[in-house]
């Protein structure tokens, strides 16, 4: 058996060491004709079940059951003739209990060659101790995999944040805390998939590996298909497919999976990321703001089991109905006067300057006076707060007002300062689809790399005819941020994209 304190903090040898020392106990092993990796482990129960199904034993019990349990060594220690390992499952932690003088010969030679992180399968009687730890009276054991390096420390966990995202395997082993956050994840995906199915919608898959990119004002990644010898970009949104879908018949689709933006990193955006969208036919915007209160609702109910956060110093409550605002009307509250689209840029461009809001040559007034919206007020909406009235400038696909042509049935959800969801009324009019194609195309071609390109195939598609659809998007890694109270993005997704370790 090693030592275990060394091998637990690393202090009398450097990581190469650990590791050769361990390389060299598994060559031992080998050389002694042990099985050093079985292809499988027939495992009876989990250490969870058992502690769940034997809770109650009193101290120094037999139960004459033999159990067959395995998992990753997480503790070791000998006193005597009697060595004590803990090994940890997804399940939980169990003692297993090696009685020297009973051990088989191929066990005694395995025992004195374990290190802490080795995964072991232990068959013996189930047992609780004098202390009533319940536990494997071990009578033979087998290793099913070395570890060649030591495990984090788990009582330190591992601090260094560039290493947990990189290696996000250690993350979860040494930092429990780290393994609650994505169980949390997985609970909120379960939870939407969950509600959207019982409200009749369907899931399916459209494709990542576009002719071009669309659905989204944002900039994509491209590549080359050698086998069709074309250029082709990854899905920054699989808006248009799906709304092809409703076209063909499916009345209520959802797709949950990822997007690709070639954009920035930082706390709340990452190049890879995970988005929830759904279409219903029928439907328009209001529809979509109830919906998407439903989800997230229900998401934080099954993943956390209430309604209130914190994000940083900010409490958020969750708690339904949400409030709904005008974007113009928030606007008004810092610009100190009404914007509309329709007023002179050059009126608009001085609002922004006496906010300090910088702008670009080539916006309309609609443009500006989102930018107006999306640097002072988006950050300082504690929310859950609708945002509604979007100018049609910013909303190429989104139906225009039955109220105002020159804002969008369009709305935006804001949580703690934060763009969580989007939505609008789809734009099924084909002829102003086409339109607003060419206007985007202009800016293209003004060397805009955001603006939205002309699908001749979604255009086709509108002409079958699209009927009266809602649509929303939610971004499923924020809202896990928020349910699971984490700062930073790259934290609530398991491999994120990093430089090579090493690399400038």
């Amino acid at each position: 058996m090693a030592d275990a304190p060394a091998e637990a903090g690393g202090e009398r040898h450097g990581l190469e060491e650990q590791r050769a020392e361990r390389l060299a106990r598994l060559e031992a092993l080998r050389a002694a004709g042990i099985d050093v990796q079985p292809y499988r482990f027939a495992r009876t129960a989990s250490a969870g079940l058992l502690h769940a199904t034997h809770a109650d034993l009193a101290p120094d019990s037999h139960t004459g059951r033999r159990e067959r349990v395995a998992g990753r060594i997480a503790g070791l220690r000998g006193h005597g003739k009697l060595t004590f390992a803990t090994i940890h499952d997804e399940t939980g932690d169990l003692q297993l209990l090696f009685e020297h003088d009973s051990l088989t010969p191929t066990t005694v030679t395995l025992l004195d060659h374990l290190d802490l992180g080795d995964w072991i399968g232990a068959e013996g009687e189930l047992i609780t101790s004098r202390r009533g730890e319940l536990s494997i009276a071990v009578a033979e054991a087998c290793l099913l995999s070395k570890a060649l390096r030591p495990p984090p420390d788990t009582h330190h966990g591992v601090a260094d944040p560039e290493l947990r995202a990189r290696h996000r395997e250690v993350d979860l082993i040494g930092n429990p805390a780290s393994k609650q956050v994505f169980d949390t994840r997985i609970k909120v995906v379960a939870a939407l998939r969950q509600q959207l199915q019982s409200e009749g919608f369907v899931e399916v898959e459209t494709p990542i590996l576009q002719a071009q990119a669309g659905g989204a004002i944002a900039r994509p990644f491209l590549t080359h298909s050698n086998a069709l010898d074309m250029d082709l970009s990854l899905r920054i949104a699989p808006e248009l497919f799906l709304k092809r879908l409703v076209v063909g018949g499916y009345e209520r689709v959802f797709e949950l999976g990822r997007d690709f933006r070639n954009e920035g990193i930082d706390t709340r955006h990452s190049p890879e990321f995970t988005a929830l969208e759904a279409y219903m036919a029928l439907a328009d915007c209001r529809d979509g703001m109830d919906l998407t209160e439903r989800l997230i609702v229900q998401a934080a109910k099954e993943a956390a089991g209430r309604l209130t956060f914190t994000q940083g110093d900010t409490a958020i409550d969750l708690s339904p109905p949400w409030p709904r605002q005008s974007l113009l009307d928030l606007v008004a509250t810092v610009a100190g006067e009404r914007l509309h689209p329709s007023m002179a840029v050059e009126d608009v461009r001085k609002v922004l300057d006496a906010h300090g809001v910088a702008w670009a040559p080539g916006w309309g007034s609609g443009k500006l006076i989102f930018e107006l919206y999306d640097k002072v007020l988006e950050a300082a909406t504690v929310g859950p707060t609708f945002v509604w009235g979007y100018p049609v400038e910013v909303s190429p696909l989104a139906r225009r007002s039955a109220e105002d042509p020159l804002l969008a049935d369009r709305f935006e959800l804001v949580i703690g300062g934060r763009e969580l969801a989007n939505g609008y009324s789809e734009l099924n009019d084909a002829v102003d689809q086409r339109e607003r194609f060419a206007h985007e195309a202009a800016l293209v071609a003004g060397g805009d790399v955001e603006a939205h390109p002309a699908d001749l195939d979604f255009l086709y598609a509108l002409e079958v005819g699209l009927p009266p659809t809602g649509g929303i998007g939610i971004g499923v890694d924020r809202l896990v941020m928020l349910v699971a109270e984490v700062a930073a993005i790259r934290d609530v997704i398991l491999f994120p994209l990093l430089r090579p370790e090493g690399g400038a």
